[in-house]
């Protein structure tokens, strides 16, 4: 471990896990969570009123047990990272204004960070830096995104994306339509191992010759998974679960990896990351696996545990900016629900010469916050 990389605090909060990693360069130091997922459970989705009360709950808590287990003080740190967006805009905010205020205390550089580039960045704590150009498919509950990243601090290209449900999505809906519970990915993933993928033939969205090569489309899949199991109760017929959710996923990481090779040949881009919460399938990974090594194309996806929204993503990405010398974000940052993907972080209004199109959080002075 070099003793010049930065030491920097990341603090993730764009849905309802409130993460706070601590990253020395590319090593992981801490990786603390507080999910209220439990909470959200009984209604059958996130309600974000509820997320962001917890993550102002779990917010100091979870930094004091990150910094504790990374066995530093906050004053060692060289920065702070935070999630500015995309996600839902209560929760971002709860993080955004926590981070701020870390900063101010502490006198350290804030910087407002993008969470899928964050989801991409994360890799670089357990496989090393990423090459560049790397191509990244994302997919999670609220995202389906194919990027192609030539500078991960500065040039993330949207190759394509969902035009309806993300993946995550579908897997809670069907999940919901058999009565698994939420969330929906982890037991179908299980039930699936012991089912037969080709025993039912589900459509392939977005898959024809005219198809938009790189974007994905999962809702004519949902629709058609949703009717087949309607139509056998209707019929009074038990309906195989295990064989529904085999044929199912095998639909959805088939159309997710054929693709995702596909842009890697297209680009000459010969190393293809795959992150966000839906990379903690199974399928998923062995079949990306399985065309890669076919196609001469390297795969790299991090463990389960990192694939999930978490702060380490946000502090490998804030510690990236800091090695490369780019410009802090200022104290009048604000959350972002919609942040493109193009902008990796928020610099400083000052750094471009003109203001953010946001609300500002008044300036604070030290003379008139402690008169």
């Amino acid at each position: 471990m070099a003793a010049d990389e930065p030491l920097v605090l990341g603090i993730e909060t764009s849905c309802d896990e409130t993460g706070v990693g601590i990253v020395h360069g590319t090593t992981l130091l801490a990786d603390a969570i507080a999910s209220s997922v439990d909470t959200h459970a009984r209604f059958g989705g996130v309600v974000p009123e509820i997320a962001s009360r917890a993550h102002l709950e779990a917010m100091v808590p979870t930094i004091e047990r990150a910094l504790k287990t990374a066995g530093i003080s906050a004053g060692d740190l060289d920065g702070i990272a935070v999630t500015a967006g995309p996600g839902l805009a209560g929760a971002l905010l709860v993080g955004v204004s926590a981070a701020k205020a870390y900063a101010y205390a502490l006198g350290k550089p804030l910087y407002g960070v993008n969470h899928l580039a964050s989801h991409i960045c994360v890799d670089q704590l357990e496989h090393g830096r990423l090459p560049e150009p790397t191509m990244a498919l994302l997919v999670s509950g609220g995202h389906s995104s194919l990027l192609l990243s030539a500078d991960i601090t500065s040039d993330v290209r949207p190759m394509g994306a969902t035009i309806d449900d993300a993946a995550g999505e579908a897997f809670d809906k069907i999940a919901r339509v058999l009565d698994l519970g939420f969330p929906g990915g982890p037991v179908i993933d299980r039930l699936a191992r012991e089912g037969d993928p080709k025993a039912i033939a589900f459509p392939r969205g977005l898959s024809g010759a005219k198809d938009p090569a790189y974007d994905f489309s999962f809702s004519g899949l949902k629709t058609a998974v949703a009717r087949w199991i309607e139509a056998k109760r209707a019929a009074g017929e038990e309906v195989p679960v295990r064989d529904v959710a085999a044929s199912f996923q095998e639909a959805v990481v088939d159309v997710l990896t054929r693709k995702a090779v596909r842009a890697c040949k297209d680009e000459g881009v010969d190393h293809l990351m795959i992150g966000g919460g839906v990379a903690a399938n199974s399928r998923l990974r062995a079949l990306a696996q399985e065309r890669c090594e076919r196609a001469g194309i390297r795969l790299r996806v991090p463990r389960p545990g990192l694939c999930t929204d978490n702060g380490a993503m946000v502090a490998a990405l804030g510690a990236e900016m800091v090695a490369r010398n780019r410009t802090a974000s200022d104290l009048e940052l604000s959350a972002d629900s919609s942040l493109p993907v193009t902008d990796p972080h928020v610099p400083g209004a000052h750094a471009h010469g003109h203001s953010h199109d946001h609300d500002h959080v008044h300036e604070v002075s030290k003379e008139n916050l402690y008169s």
